[in-house]
């Protein structure tokens, strides 16, 4: 069963979907999810609802401020410290609702959210378990190695010279891919990204927008997960990454992981297509989702009062 939902954060109004498993009634274990650079919440999120559900395990899953059909007189306009806001503005809403079972919240994320997850991780006591999919953890890092050094020299004076129109009142725009990256010089320069956000498009997100503003691009560049991790400690915590991934980079996502202290952690580094398929290939979507989905089941539900 599917219910569009509506909250409040910071004064906008975030629109999202609460998937809930038909025939279930009272409280439940529930996962609060967000998508990742320019996602709104049909990518990839129902996929994953669908396996949680199969564990009686509901997910709510929202557009930020900014996208999608939530509010926001900023459009496309990604600050992860913002979109980290909204989960936590989602969790309060969420801990409100009869059919949420408020001792057992938990929160999924994948790319950029993924890093957000592991930042809600150390910051947010009501949610007691996570799942991180190729997250993005050191936003510098990915982006220097993306893009070569000389392209992110080009990309570092870009990003400058917006910073001096803001000063005036201007500010521009920056794809997020394209398929001519050296020319276009996009937020992350693959063409197999703009390919597959295309489809997704067409046949699953019509609200996707594929472009931010190039403001985003440097909050990016600021934005690292490993100061928070050694907060992390009596917290469910599992993060799933793909074998050869080149666009957030696995030694970087395993780094973070290593330095996770909760004992209660658990890697599993999946043999599919790359960072894309989790996209593209509903077998490796689903694959990362049955993960997800037995995380929580073993987590969540063994908090849940109403089990």
């Amino acid at each position: 069963m599917e219910r569009r939902i509506e909250f409040q954060s910071e004064g906008e109004t975030v629109v999202g979907t609460l998937y809930r498993p038909d025939g279930r009634e009272g409280p439940l274990p529930t996962v609060i999810g967000a998508g990742g650079w320019c996602y709104t919440k049909e990518i990839v999120l129902p996929h994953v609802a669908r396996f949680t559900g199969q564990h009686d395990v509901q997910f709510l899953a929202f557009d930020y401020r900014g996208f999608g059909e939530s509010g926001g007189k900023r459009r496309q306009h990604i600050d992860p410290w913002a979109q980290i806001q909204d989960y936590r503005n989602a969790v309060t809403f969420a801990e409100r609702l009869d059919e949420v079972d408020e001792n057992a919240l938990g929160a999924f994320g994948i790319s950029y959210s993924g890093g957000h997850v592991l930042i809600l991780a150390a910051i947010e006591p009501r949610l007691k378990s996570f799942v991180s999919v190729v997250p993005v953890v050191d936003g510098y890092a990915s982006l220097k190695r993306d893009h070569g050094e000389v392209d992110f020299r080009l990309l570092e004076n870009e990003l400058l010279e917006d910073l001096r129109e803001r000063f005036d009142g201007g500010g521009g725009t920056k794809a997020m891919s394209s398929l001519t990256p050296h020319e276009d010089r996009p937020t992350w320069p693959f063409p197999q990204a703009y390919e597959v956000f295309k489809v997704l498009k067409e046949q699953e997100a019509p609200l996707h927008e594929h472009w931010s503003t190039t403001e985003s691009t440097q909050h990016l560049l600021s934005y690292s997960v490993f100061s928070f991790l050694p907060r992390i400690v009596e917290r469910d915590v599992m993060m799933i990454v793909v074998s050869g991934d080149n666009i957030t980079h696995v030694d970087l996502e395993i780094d973070a992981f290593n330095r996770i202290p909760s004992p209660n952690k658990s890697l599993k580094v999946l043999p599919v297509g790359g960072h894309m398929s989790l996209y593209s290939d509903r077998r490796d979507t689903n694959l990362a989702a049955t993960h997800a989905a037995e995380w929580y089941r073993s987590t969540l539900s063994a908090r849940s009062q109403h089990a």
